[in-house]
């Protein structure tokens, strides 16, 4: 079983198109074009019902404290926690792939909606939704896909993960709107197979600037 990206390839940087956050001209951040990436795969297990998707970056501080703080970096020592970028369940197995734009096209304040999706597929709840839970202009219950947007100031590198998965079910007995943690636990037992394809994604400009 094989995934892959035609935008780039595994494991090096992630346009800038595919994420939500991007440096400004004036050094500031803002918001990017946040298109879902295009992915296709093949070989996938006889006996194949369904596929599920996971994006997640491993690389999240696991305190806030020093989070985009323009006087000091986040400590690469620090304790990392997953964050969830995109969930997507009961995808047929005929499907071999998906394209650029076809589940995003730009950052949606307050989310996109869901759980109901293209391919009679379901989406749940990415990590923004917690990330902008006490934020006025952007809190609400974010669906679908929203790309990299790491802290500026962060010392590390992310890495962030798209896996695919062959299960044996034709639909994950999930009620929505589900969340990454409750995605693993129904993943349990029924996963025939998966793939991974994985990209990095910076928006400290002294690891940019190290990189050129």
């Amino acid at each position: 079983m094989r995934l892959w990206s035609d935008a780039w390839p595994n494991g090096e940087a992630i346009p800038e198109r595919f994420a939500a956050g991007r440096l400004l001209p004036d050094g500031s951040v803002g918001f990017s074009e946040d298109v879902s990436p295009p992915l296709a795969w093949r070989d996938l297990p006889e006996g194949t019902r369904s596929l599920a998707l996971v994006c997640h970056d491993f690389d999240v501080p696991s305190v806030a404290d020093d989070v985009n703080q323009p006087d000091r970096e986040v400590p690469a020592a620090l304790d990392r926690v997953d964050f969830f970028h995109w969930l997507l369940i009961d995808l047929p197995p005929s499907l071999q792939g998906l394209a650029e734009g076809e589940f995003s096209r730009g950052f949606v304040a307050r989310g996109k909606p869901g759980p109901a999706t293209a391919h009679g597929a379901r989406q749940g709840l990415n990590d923004y939704t917690g990330w902008f839970a006490g934020d006025a202009a952007h809190a609400g219950r974010y669906f679908g896909y929203d790309g990299p947007f790491p802290p500026f100031n962060d010392s590390l590198v992310h890495h962030y993960v798209f896996t695919l998965y062959a299960l044996s079910v034709p639909r994950l007995p999930l009620d929505d709107p589900f969340d990454g943690r409750q995605l693993r636990e129904a993943l349990a037992g029924v996963v025939l197979d998966a793939a991974t394809h994985s990209g990095t994604y910076t928006l400290n400009r002294r690891l940019r600037d190290a990189a050129r």
